[in-house]
């Protein structure tokens, strides 16, 4: 919001996703048997999952991780990705079944970071928590977040964008995608760290082009069943 910045990220936990499956005997998204159901309401796993495999139905799956593991117990649905981070941070990752890399599942912009927004005017506080910062995940962060502002992203939009710092550089990935898949648009770049906002904003805007108007006129008319499964439990 106008008046508010971002100038503190805290380090960074690990930003991939952990895939979990009912009895542990399925270890990746690739051994996952034709139809099967997965819990997620997020359209970025979705569109991932069934570009993988169109034949999985993923099902609306809310509630808090105790919640979302009892469902997987109770036959609900056959498996579900949450981020790891969050396990992590609940003393839970022991409950994943594997932890997925970028190849398998692209992770959300920011997944695993803590940032602290304040008044942009507040000097005393921005004293204080510019200090908390950590310089490499606030530059890979910016980086993530100027990739979502070029591509007007928001949480009805499957994106994902991940960068990290390797050797000195920073290395990003991003994509966008049509709900179910069926459509996809990569991108890959690396950089100087100090350029980390215009790498993430030159990449959003590369995938804007490529993809053309039509693909997020396509996404916005897709209907409720197509963008996410109506069974809610």
């Amino acid at each position: 919001p106008e008046g508010t910045i971002l100038p503190c990220n805290l380090p960074r936990e690990d930003t991939n996703d952990a895939f979990i499956y009912k009895d542990g005997s399925v270890k990746s998204i690739e051994e996952l048997p034709d139809h099967s159901v997965i819990g997620t309401a997020s359209l970025r796993r979705q569109s991932q999952l069934m570009a993988k495999n169109p034949t999985l139905k993923c099902v609306n799956f809310r509630g808090n991780v105790q919640t979302r593991l009892r469902k997987l117990d109770d036959g609900v649905v056959d498996a579900t990705l949450l981020a790891i981070a969050g396990l992590k941070r609940m003393d839970m990752d022991d409950c994943a079944t594997a932890v997925l890399d970028w190849d398998e599942m692209l992770p959300a912009v920011a997944q695993g970071a803590i940032g602290i927004q304040c008044r942009s005017d507040d000097e005393r506080s921005l004293k204080y928590i510019t200090a908390l910062s950590d310089p490499d995940t606030k530059a890979c962060v910016d980086c993530e977040r100027a990739f979502l502002e070029a591509l007007d992203g928001n949480c009805k939009t499957p994106i994902a964008g991940q960068a990290r710092i390797v050797d000195g550089r920073i290395q990003f990935r991003g994509l966008i995608a049509m709900p179910d898949g069926s459509l996809k648009y990569e991108t890959e770049s690396e950089g100087a760290v100090e350029d980390a906002t215009e790498i993430g904003r030159k990449a959003g805007e590369k995938l804007k082009a490529e993809a053309g108007e039509n693909f997020f006129e396509m996404m916005v008319e897709m209907s409720p069943q197509q963008v996410i499964g109506q069974l809610t439990k």
